[in-house]
């Protein structure tokens, strides 16, 4: 392997296992982060390349950590997405392990609710955030901006499955107005 190889899974390894212990509510949350690194910091993809990466692996079967794989894949080829995949599983699966095994002995704790109710604005926040990269990397038409509010709009207002916004904005885009 070359030494820019080597270079860039080090950097993969070392940023996704080190964002993976604070993604409370799931990797989505750090998204905003991840985009920063892979775009801005070492260009390893576009905005619009980071975009489609997303849209792939929410629209792929699994789970929504296949994003990570697909990034590491577009920055170092089949060992970026091997180590991506490692560095956000396996430390964070033995950290979890631990912490369920703790943190179930003290189930009626106040600190351990005051925790609970401490984390939820903080991962409503990382989710308000990565989904704002996410339309500003994704959306680049006025009619895009429209979908993306008119879907923000039924998710929070209406009990109809944002899911269906989707497919509008599938149709729009296979129309060629996106």
């Amino acid at each position: 392997m070359t030494h820019q190889l080597w270079a860039t899974l080090v950097a993969i390894g070392l940023h996704i296992g080190g964002l993976g212990f604070i993604a409370f509510g799931g990797f989505n949350t750090v998204l905003p982060e991840i985009h920063r690194v892979a775009v801005e910091q070492y260009h390893w993809m576009t905005d619009r390349d980071f975009a489609n990466l997303f849209a792939v692996a929410q629209a792929s079967p699994g789970p929504n950590v296949l994003v990570i794989t697909l990034i590491g894949f577009k920055a170092a080829g089949i060992p970026g997405a091997a180590v991506a995949t490692l560095a956000l599983t396996v430390p964070t699966s033995f950290l979890a392990y631990a912490v369920v095994r703790v943190w179930d002995r003290f189930r009626t704790a106040h600190w351990r609710k005051a925790t609970q109710a401490g984390l939820l604005p903080l991962t409503i926040g990382f989710i308000s955030a990565s989904s704002f990269i996410i339309i500003r990397a994704a959306d680049i038409t006025i009619t895009a901006y429209l979908v993306s509010a008119a879907t923000i709009a039924v998710a929070v207002a209406t009990k109809v499955n944002p899911l269906w916004m989707f497919l509008v904005g599938g149709a729009l885009g296979g129309l060629g107005l996106m």
